[in-house]
């Protein structure tokens, strides 16, 4: 049996070597371990001050479980094990137990210390309620909060204090205690004023601290940065006595989240010169100042200069550094090359993974989307978001909305953001019963108010043909921003209502809300599809003059269209003439199709030849110009090109139409036999022709673009998918409810003649939406004026 003289010595030599544990590193742990388990095998049974400390080395090394254990085999731990677990339970965010700790904890041996591990969990969790909370019951127990209990609960404070009294009411208490000269407390109440945005009280609080550390020089900085005060924060960091690197990162992270680019740079450069160490956050910065600004070069030029100054990275550099150069990659278009830098980091997170993907989608790139997409073991509710979105936004819609279904069935609960991309998805495919059903989720999940799910939303509706409910969401928006205004002047002007449109530019500008190049894309359009020529001539000479905005070749594609549609072709070649670039694809088109709508084949086949050296692959330019030769009678010309099409491997891309009907999207192609109710659509399609002749119709045959007798153009002209489509819904749905069909490409003549006739032989309102806007057809009249 050991003597107590040993037991005392060989106390005192475990005591010296836990000393020793100090300061906490994986070497200490593993010391602690050893020491720890020789006490076992030697049959030394820890008591007090050794359960004390090996439960603190436990807890400070992460290895929560081994303190965890330690402690449950005391039979009444002391404070000192008990604040330990708190601080390690808190320091692995599981707050939970570390109240539960507290709570268990008798009242009659808490101390200060033990309190502020508690306000310091709850103030790190951003929980300031609970803060505040704890704070008054530690002051009901008679406890003195000292110099950290302050610094714990004004850190918990500035996320939720938002009015001037609260934060002259706890200066004040920092000032009795007697804690108004200790710098951690000042820098802590500082936050409380700069997020009250109390700028001023924060400044002279700042300037009467008799010592200030780089957490008071960075808390003022990031402060005017925050509260958009640039010039203030630049002054401050200019008339630092020292260079302080976090606050000139503050300063540049500050210009950039402004879009100062030139201002960041500059700094960044002065940096360099003066000396002052750069870190990972000056690279990211920095680097992303580049990508948004589209400077590749530059970043480029900063990639090389990051390689060749930082030889041995640490992962807490490269990997931040590396995630904003695939950024900058990408956002240049040059994804390959940010693939390349994912390929070679070794380290990634999930960060890494989501910028890759981005990269991708924006390149429309889905096909090597998807495939990443899969390869990802993580996923986060970002992730999900950009994949659906990208669908949706590359024409993949049904597969967009499949994606939003699996994000939920796999427990993400899908953001706003998520929502705006299947809204999008139902946008394109017309799928309006699944539409109404997002948003009735919508407004459900709390998600009604949201700025980017509304637009969707208006959008959605335009396009799925219910005009009335989009107008209604627009002046229900609690807010409004120029994309909601851009909406819905792009709505009016699908519908027809340019009139309307051009009403509500005036109103957004009477709004202040400053017009951008989509504005007057959107004006453009609907100037265009209602022939408003001379309302849109003056929008387009507007916008350099009036709004400084220089016009793109998208929006002179878009002029080109709108004289072209007036039949005013020699203006619109005069345009093409006098722009200050190379005409491009866009405007080759609108020529194209203008020369096709009133026959003028020589400057057609200018239009198309041009169009077709730019566009080898694209049938459209093949289309136009056959239909042209066929409207002509040129009926060997018109077989020169489909052999040139032939030739050159151009497949047309076949007409299409669909209509929804109890949920389920119907479609329809030419001439379809596939459909499993085709035979009584094609019946019922005869009765209502029957019936329609009765009124005044004549099928019109010069449609018919194939040299064939009279009877068989009529049977063509029968068999068109949106005829088939819109016979099927009057089919099938309710008696006098709208019928909304969509087709891929632009409605046919006849088929826009014949359903005016249908309208009034049927009683009710069919909505075609195709390639370019939407007819409504009612009592024998279209929407359009047949103005299209």
């Amino acid at each position: 049996m050991s003597s107590p003289e040993f037991i005392r010595t060989v106390a005192i030599r475990y005591a010296t070597q836990l000393q020793q544990c100090h300061p906490q590193t994986p070497a200490s742990f593993s010391l602690a371990k050893t020491i720890h388990s020789h006490m076992i095998t030697f049959g030394f049974r820890p008591r007090g001050y050794f359960l004390n400390r090996l439960i603190d080395i436990y807890s400070k090394s992460s290895m929560i479980i081994y303190a965890r254990n330690l402690f449950d085999k005391i039979p009444e731990p002391d404070i000192v094990p008990r604040t330990s677990l708190v601080s390690a339970y808190s320091l692995s965010g599981n707050i939970k137990k570390a109240r539960e700790i507290f709570d268990q904890t008798p009242l009659a041996i808490r101390d200060s210390v033990f309190y502020n591990a508690m306000i310091t969990a709850y103030s790190r969790n951003d929980d300031g309620h609970a803060c505040f909370k704890l704070f008054r019951q530690m002051l009901r127990d008679e406890l003195t909060p000292d110099n950290f209990t302050f610094t714990s609960i004004l850190g918990g404070l500035a996320h939720i204090v938002d009015r001037e009294m609260q934060c002259k009411q706890m200066h004040c208490m920092v000032l009795k205690s007697g804690s108004g000269f200790v710098t951690s407390v000042l820098n802590a109440l500082v936050s409380v004023y700069v997020n009250c945005a109390m700028m001023f009280e924060a400044r002279k609080l700042f300037d009467e601290m008799n010592e200030k550390d780089e957490l008071s020089w960075t808390t003022m900085v990031t402060g005017y940065v925050r509260n958009d005060e640039l010039d203030a924060a630049r002054e401050l960091v200019d008339g630092m006595s020292e260079k302080l690197g976090v606050a000139w990162n503050a300063m540049i992270s500050g210009y950039v989240h402004h879009g100062h680019y030139k201002e960041a740079l500059d700094m960044f450069r002065k940096m360099h010169f003066m000396g002052i160490k750069m870190d990972e956050f000056t690279y990211t910065s920095i680097i992303s100042g580049c990508a948004h600004a589209g400077l590749f070069h530059l970043g480029k030029q900063l990639h090389c200069y990051v390689l060749r100054t930082e030889n041995k990275p640490t992962p807490d550099f490269s990997l931040p550094v590396n995630n904003a150069l695939v950024t900058l990659y990408w956002k240049c278009d040059k994804v390959d090359w940010a693939r390349e830098i994912f390929n070679n980091m070794p380290v990634r997170d999930l960060v890494s993974w989501n910028a890759i993907l981005c990269g991708y989608i924006n390149a429309g790139r889905i096909d090597e989307g998807r495939t990443f997409f899969k390869e990802m073991s993580e996923r986060n509710h970002l992730t999900w978001t950009v994949m659906i979105s990208g669908l949706a936004q590359n024409g993949f819609g049904e597969e967009g909305l499949k994606l939003f279904n699996q994000m939920k069935l796999e427990g993400f609960e899908p953001c706003d953001y998520a929502f705006t991309g299947a809204i999008t998805s139902c946008a394109m495919l017309g799928a309006l019963e699944n539409g109404r059903q997002l948003h009735a989720q919508l407004v459900r999940l709390g998600f009604d108010s949201s700025l980017s799910a509304a637009n969707a939303l208006i959008t959605m509706y335009a396009r799925c043909g219910v005009m009335e409910a989009a107008n209604v969401l627009f002046l229900t928006m609690p807010c409004v921003d120029s994309v909601s205004w851009n909406a819905m002047i792009a709505a009016l002007g699908q519908h027809g209502h340019g009139v309307q449109a051009l009403e509500v530019f005036e109103k957004m500008l009477t709004a202040g809300i400053v017009p951008d190049r989509i504005t007057f894309l959107t004006i453009l359009s609907a100037c265009s599809h209602a022939g408003l020529v001379r309302e849109g001539q003056y929008y387009f000479n507007s916008m350099q003059r009036l709004f400084g905005i220089t016009p793109g070749e998208d929006h002179y594609a878009r002029l080109v269209d709108l004289l072209c549609r007036a039949g005013k072709l020699l203006e619109a070649k005069n345009v093409i003439t006098s722009m200050p670039f190379e005409p491009g694809a866009p405007v080759w088109e609108a020529l194209l199709a203008g020369c096709r709508t009133h026959g003028n084949i020589d400057l057609g086949i200018e239009a198309a030849e041009r169009l077709i050296e730019l566009l080898p692959q694209y049938d459209g330019s093949y289309v136009l110009l056959s239909n042209m030769y066929a409207t002509a009678g040129r009926w060997d010309d018109m077989a020169n090109v489909r052999k040139l099409m032939r030739d050159r491997g151009v497949r047309k891309e076949p007409g299409r139409s669909w209509v929804e009907v109890e949920n389920k999207v119907h479609v329809f192609l030419v001439d379809d036999t596939a459909h499993p109710e085709a035979q009584a659509v094609y019946d019922y399609l005869n009765q209502l022709m029957l019936e329609m002749r009765r009124l005044g119709y004549v099928p019109d045959t010069k449609f018919v673009l194939h040299d064939t007798d009279s009877d068989q153009k009529e049977r063509v002209l029968s068999a068109h998918s949106e005829k088939l489509a819109v016979a099927f819904a009057l089919m099938k749905l309710p008696r006098g409810a709208t019928v909304r069909v969509f087709k891929n490409l632009r409605i046919c003549g006849d088929c826009h003649n014949a359903f005016k006739f249908m309208s009034k032989v049927v009683g009710r309102e069919i909505v075609v939406r195709d390639a370019k806007r939407f007819h409504h057809f009612r009592d024998c009249k279209c929407s359009c004026g047949d103005y299209w």
